[in-house]
């Protein structure tokens, strides 16, 4: 791979340097300028100071000739990216009066008094010779500054919505555009990576099943990476074209899906949430929900998902026994008898949320979250879920690992995957 390919990224920020804030924005990019054949050679954290600025910022230079920087565009007095940077290039700041006039219309059309403040009147300054990056998420444009030898810095922001985008629209073309102009052309060798996502089974049980391909497919090697939704198996290819990348990646896929199909419910981001809707929706199916230990989260993670009205009918959080009594209709007898964390009050929290709403399908959930209210035959983790209307009836007790709010997302999760299996 040519040097005009290879890149470092910075990410600016004490609140990333301390800790404070996770990173997120180094492996966005990371994964996003790989894709189109650039080489992430290096990755750094530097504060909001000046000198810490100018000294990463020529470093990378020195050796790649190519930055990324995100972070410190802002209006306030730790934003010193541009000011470093163009200290760096020897240039000098200037307003833009372009930037300057959105500026001023997005101050107006939030209502907000004019002038606008000098803090915000700093983010149309902009370096001499730069070339501005549109921002169609925020106030702060991107700047792009180039050297005569070649050697450059993409200024990004540094609020995540923002970045991405600017990514998306600005930065990724001109760079594809830059190094197809320098002969690289389609070619150019990338980095890619698919993801196929499982649920309900174990990792090390998932390898066992994978047989010859839990080491990789083709050639291509298979990462396993458990989380709170399951266990995601990533393959990732290298030194290929972007054609030949997706070809393969496409192929090793539905070799693992094939494998793995029964636990196997989307692809690289997919939402289990949005993978139930969809299935309802074709079959004309509604959703209801009882839901107790969740508080709620289940009938959220529907909710979260668009056009979901068309499936999703309400629920009840019945955190309260009265309230599992009252409102779904559980006996009193049941609870007292077999408690409210068991099969019996899940089936008939699932019932009474089909009762109530009218919808074809149930979900009840009951459980003991943590970090209190554990016993030697219920510990905590214990969650019983249950799906009614469709089908025979079905419950499914386990027990999640994890702390309080690893546990609930958990259950929702098995939730869902009852769901999409029985329909």
């Amino acid at each position: 791979m040519g040097a005009s390919s290879r890149v470092e990224l910075i990410t600016i920020g004490d609140e990333l340097l301390l800790g404070f804030t996770i990173d997120t924005n180094a492996a966005f990019l990371a994964r996003e300028l790989a894709s189109i054949g650039a080489e992430i050679v290096r990755r750094a954290t530097v504060g909001d100071t000046t000198a810490a600025i100018v000294d990463a910022v020529r470093e990378a230079l020195d050796r790649t000739g190519a930055v990324v920087t995100t972070g410190g565009l802002g209006p306030t007095s730790d934003d010193l990216t541009k000011q470093a940077i163009a200290e760096l290039f020897g240039r000098t700041l200037h307003l833009d009066d372009e930037t300057y006039a959105r500026l001023a219309a997005r101050w107006r059309s939030r209502g907000l008094p004019e002038p606008i403040p000098s803090p915000n009147r700093q983010q149309a300054m902009v370096p001499e010779g730069a070339r501005l990056l549109p921002n169609n998420q925020g106030s702060a444009p991107g700047v792009w500054l180039e050297d005569a030898r070649g050697r450059w810095v993409a200024m990004l922001p540094g609020v995540p919505r923002e970045m991405r985008a600017m990514t998306t629209d600005a930065l990724v073309p001109m760079l594809r555009e830059r190094w197809t102009s320098a002969g690289a052309g389609d070619s150019l060798p990338v980095v890619r990576s698919r993801t196929l996502r499982t649920t309900g089974i174990a990792e090390a049980t998932l390898a066992e099943l994978l047989g010859d391909l839990a080491a990789g497919v083709d050639g291509m090697p298979l990462a396993y990476l458990p989380n709170q939704d399951g266990t995601d198996l990533r393959l990732t290819v290298r030194g290929v074209s972007a054609a030949e990348a997706d070809r393969r990646l496409q192929a090793g896929i539905a070799r693992l899906r094939f494998v793995a199909a029964k636990w196997a419910y989307g692809e690289d981001a997919a939402d289990l949430a949005a993978v139930v809707i969809d299935r309802c929706r074709e079959r004309g199916l509604h959703i209801a929900v009882g839901e107790s230990c969740t508080g709620g989260m289940l009938g959220s993670r529907l909710t979260a998902i668009p056009g979901s009205s068309a499936v999703f009918l309400g629920g009840v959080i019945a955190y309260d026994d009265a309230v599992k009594t009252s409102e779904l209709d559980v006996p009193v007898a049941d609870i007292t008898e077999f408690g409210a964390v068991s099969e019996t009050v899940a089936l008939q929290m699932a019932d009474g949320a089909r009762g109530c709403t009218g919808a074809e399908i149930g979900v009840g959930i009951t459980g003991i979250a943590g970090p209190g209210g554990g016993t030697p035959e219920k510990p905590v983790g214990t969650v019983w879920i249950a799906v009614t209307g469709v089908g025979d009836p079905i419950a499914y007790r386990t027990v999640f690992l994890g702390d309080r709010a690893e546990i609930r997302y958990r259950a929702t999760q098995s939730a869902l995957d009852m769901v999409r299996r029985r329909v």
